[in-house]
Order: C-alpha cells, then sequence, then structure tokens
C-alpha cells in the first residue's frame, strides 16, 4: 500500500502532524519517523532511503531552517535524497522554525493557548511575515510564558487550518502534501479496478 513516511528534524513536528494530517488530509496513510536534531536527520536521510525496501513509499522531508539560506538547505537535502536513487522525495524547509507556522495562524494560536488577545498578533509589523520571525520559538515563550514545545503542537494541531495561514512555509508544505495525496489517490483507485 502507498503511504508517505515523513522524516523529521524533531519531536514536536510529528506530533503536530499526527494530529494535523488526520483532519486536513483524512485520506493519507503517513508514519512519522522524528530525529534528535538537524545532524540526526541529516545522517539519517541517506540511510533510511537506501533500507526501506517498499516501492510504494513516498518520502516527506522536513527540517527547520534557523536563519540559513532555504534554497541551499533544500538543495542540499535533495541532493542527499539524489545520492540514494529515490526520485519519490518531497523536501520542505519550515522558515525559520516550525513555530513560524503557528504565527501564521493568529486565531487558531488563541484557541490553542486560550487568550484570545493572540488572535490581534498578525496586525503587528514583527509578525505579519511569520516566515521572517528569527526565533519563533522564542517571541512565542515571550507571549506565552507557559508555551512547550510538543504541548505546543498538541494544541496548534487540533486548530491550524488549510487555507488561513499567511505562513508561505506553511502553504507550500500543504501544497506539496496535496500534490502527494492526489497521487496515493489515483494509485489506489488503479489497484480497485
Amino acid at each position: 500500500m502507498k503511504q508517505l513516511v515523513f522524516l523529521l528534524e524533531e519531536r514536536s513536528m510529528k506530533i503536530l502532524l499526527e494530529g494535523l494530517l488526520p483532519r486536513l488530509m483524512p485520506e493519507i496513510p503517513f508514519i512519522c519517523i522524528p530525529h534528535e536534531g538537524k545532524k540526526d536527520l541529516e545522517k539519517s536521510i541517506p540511510r533510511k532511503l537506501k533500507a526501506w525496501r517498499d516501492p510504494e513509499t513516498l518520502f516527506v522531508i522536513i527540517q527547520d531552517n534557523d536563519g540559513g539560506d532555504c534554497q541551499l538547505l533544500k538543495a542540499r537535502l535533495m541532493s542527499m535524497s539524489r545520492g540514494t536513487n529515490r526520485a519519490d522525495v518531497l523536501v520542505r524547509i519550515a522558515c525559520q522554525e516550525l513555530e513560524a507556522w503557528y504565527f501564521g495562524e493568529p486565531a487558531a494560536m488563541a484557541k490553542a493557548f486560550g487568550n484570545d488577545q493572540l488572535k490581534e498578533i498578525g496586525h503587528k509589523a514583527q509578525y505579519r511575515d511569520p516566515d521572517s520571525i528569527q526565533k519563533p520559538s522564542k517571541e512565542l515563550a515571550q507571549l506565552i510564558p507557559e508555551f512547550q514545545k510538543i504541548s505546543g503542537a498538541r494544541g496548534m494541531a487540533a486548530h491550524l487550518t488549510r487555507n488561513g495561514n499567511s505562513s508561505r512555509s506553511f502553504q507550500v508544505t500543504m501544497e506539496g502534501l496535496e500534490r502527494l495525496s492526489a497521487s496515493l489517490r489515483v494509485y489506489a483507485e488503479a489497484e480497485e479496478k
């Protein structure tokens, strides 16, 4: 059976995707494999792609940018993937961190953290372009002193929407997943015939 395998930089992305995707794209069968940071993920990519024997598996790699050059990072990750002879890898970069996706949807933040004042942060100049916030996790900790990455991801997964998010990296990630979802549907329909 065709499925998506997510190779992720950290556990908080796993928690977010496991709560978000069943709501937004319930037709996608997937598993998430979190890593212990960038170095662990990058070391793991060639090994996992070469070792995974199921030819029906499609891979998605998601890594934070953390102030780097998005295009160079994506090119490096794509290069690691090509070295494994797998043509079925989608690479997405969260600019600058996963938490920027939260700033892209202030109404979801307000619900997730039980604070109606967060609805208004999108009007502040420093938050209008969520992908340009240099340290979104630190910004969140200042706005929400009780913020923690795992519980924050769990809360946001329940409230993020597909079309209400102003983070470009979130939108690009969702667009890529929708394309993969469409290819999974076509494959499933062909198998049924």
